[in-house]
């Protein structure tokens, strides 16, 4: 299917995906109750959440009521970061004995970064249990460096929606405007906006659609 004909995800509509297996098909290593809860309960809850804020943004922007912005945009970080990552997690699990071996493209990508699969392996389990708060040790491939990395995730969400790609960016810190506008931010920010590069925007689209990540203007331009 072309990527370009499938439908937006309304907001609001979310749903929880199924399991591809059955609870009891991790146990000995994961208990069908704890898959039952981990996944009708908790992940529901970020979906349910997730649509929720969603929702509520839609409300903020027809009323124009921005007050409660911040809160309602930490819920979809929250939520959205937590239904991402979940949904993951239950593709790259399968019952005991069922999982074969690295494929080799995953091999060498491995090899081509870490050195080897222990060395993969040392790292992330060691990521893992040191990994602080209730968090995510993830294997991402970066495709700014083009290559595969180990992360650590103290907070699932950390303001943003993981597997997202930057398509427009702003830098709204104070070094990136004090000295012109001291601490009129918004009257920077309004400024910003006369030097947007709407091709390079719409060229960074496309381009993140296919996975990639433009390190300058030339880039990727075929």
């Amino acid at each position: 299917m072309d990527y370009f004909s499938l439908p937006m995800i309304p907001p609001g509509q979310h749903k929880l995906p199924p399991l591809p297996y059955p609870y009891e098909a991790l146990q000995p290593v994961i208990s069908a109750v704890t898959l039952r809860i981990h996944h009708d309960r908790h992940h529901k809850a970020y979906v349910d959440g997730l649509n929720k804020a969603e929702l509520k943004l839609v409300e903020l922007r027809k009323t124009e009521d921005f007050d409660l912005i911040k809160y309602w945009e930490n819920e979809l970080a929250f939520n959205g970061s937590g239904h991402i990552l979940h949904s993951i997690y239950w593709t790259i699990m399968s019952p005991v004995g069922t999982g074969g071996r690295p494929g080799s493209e995953t091999l060498n990508q491995i090899n081509r970064y870490f050195g080897n699969i222990n060395a993969f392996q040392k790292q992330f389990t060691n990521a893992a249990e040191k990994v602080e708060g209730s968090g995510w040790t993830i294997l991402t491939w970066q495709p700014t460096w083009r290559r595969l990395e180990i992360l650590q995730a103290e907070k699932h969400q950390d303001l943003t929606q993981w597997s997202g790609i930057p398509i427009l960016v702003l830098d709204v810190w104070e070094h990136a405007y004090y000295l012109d506008y001291q601490n009129r931010r918004q009257e920077y920010v309004n400024a910003w906006w006369k030097l947007v590069d709407w091709t390079e925007v719409e060229r960074r689209l496309l381009l993140a659609m296919r996975g990639l990540v433009p390190m300058t203007k030339d880039e990727y331009r075929w």
